[in-house]
């Protein structure tokens, strides 16, 4: 905002009247904060978006910046040309903190549970996991699909290098699955749910998953951003909570949001929340989010950060488990919610 400066025409006995300019009062200016996230489906944060809460809440000139998926996004964050990430999923979040870079969780939004799995084509032949072995499978690689496949091949006992991996956005998939590119995909919403709707057949899901080794959306930052930032860190997560609570008391209200968003019908937007376990900011600090104290590292976000890095390293994706993952998760910029 502009400074301004008082002026004040002075009088002064004999004299001639004269402008005496006193000190200049000087506004606040505002910080700009650039946001990233990614279409995952319906999501309250949309909410916080378009009500513009983030505004609200952090006193900043907010942008928004699209990312097709969180690899995409880390090279943005570990330069701080982005100062938050949304919709982002665990693996490529340990990928980057196993190549030394200093990101921390802020907030988890939610654990995937029926919005995101694996879907095959009916007439692939494909009845269960064991039947991927041989089959063409696509998956954005390094994302969170790339340990829900590996942990669900595990599962199954079918070797990793058997299942064909075509990398590609999810976008992409709709139009593989039309051409007869691909026998299956491991996706989340929307596609997940335009693919199943298209003759797709559903054989896993994220639900399968325990809390301990889950598939969550987060919102993350540069750690050393965030300790030097913290005022702008809790108005952010204010804001992710205010949309929270939007959609889970006023859905009708929130639901057409996150429905223009995502680009489908109310509807389909109202199923893809469904296959979500939404988290407040008031959950953060329990222990089935990211806990707190000496809780964190019992925490069902900190034992995923280890068990994702555990199956990441397993498949070559990273050289190394990190040893400790404490500066990787903080819930304290949210700890201010649950009081």
């Amino acid at each position: 905002m502009k400074s301004v400066r008082w002026m004040k025409l002075v009088c002064i006995p004999v004299l001639a009247c004269t402008t005496l300019v006193l000190p200049a009062v000087y506004a606040a200016s505002q910080s700009d904060v650039i946001i990233g996230y990614e279409n995952n489906g319906a999501d309250p944060y949309m909410v916080s978006m378009a009500d513009k809460l983030f505004e609200k809440h952090m006193h900043a000139n907010v942008e928004y910046k699209m990312f097709s998926s969180g690899p995409a996004a880390m090279s943005a964050l570990a330069s701080n040309s982005l100062n938050f990430m949304c919709g982002i999923g665990i693996p490529p979040l340990v990928t980057a903190i196993a190549q030394g870079l200093p990101m921390t969780i802020v907030y988890n939004q939610e654990r995937y549970t029926s919005a995101a799995g694996i879907v095959v084509k009916a007439d692939s032949g494909i009845k269960d996991v064991a039947g991927l072995s041989g089959k063409k499978i696509a998956i954005v690689a390094g994302s969170q699909s790339s340990f829900e496949l590996a942990t669900f091949l595990a599962e199954a006992h079918v070797p990793y290098g058997s299942v064909t991996q075509i990398n590609m956005a999810p976008p992409q998939m709709r139009t593989s699955w039309v051409t007869g590119n691909i026998d299956a995909a491991i996706v989340w919403d929307p596609v997940f749910s335009a693919l199943s709707a298209a003759g797709g057949r559903v054989i896993k899901t994220d639900a399968d998953l325990p809390r301990s080794a889950s598939s969550y959306n987060v919102c993350i930052a540069n750690a050393d951003w965030a300790k030097a930032h913290p005022a702008l860190v809790r108005g952010f997560v204010g804001a992710l909570d205010e949309g929270y609570k939007i959609a889970k008391h006023d859905p009708e209200k929130a639901l057409p949001v996150m429905a223009k968003e995502t680009g489908v019908t109310v509807p389909m937007a109202r199923s893809q929340l469904a296959g979500y376990e939404v988290f407040s900011g008031k959950d953060q600090t329990a222990a089935k989010v990211m806990g707190s104290g000496n809780g964190i590292e019992k925490s069902a976000t900190y034992l995923t950060l280890v068990n994702t890095a555990k199956v990441l390293k397993e498949i070559g994706r990273i050289q190394e488990v990190p040893s400790s993952f404490s500066t990787n998760v903080a819930p304290q910029f949210s700890a201010f919610l649950s009081r």
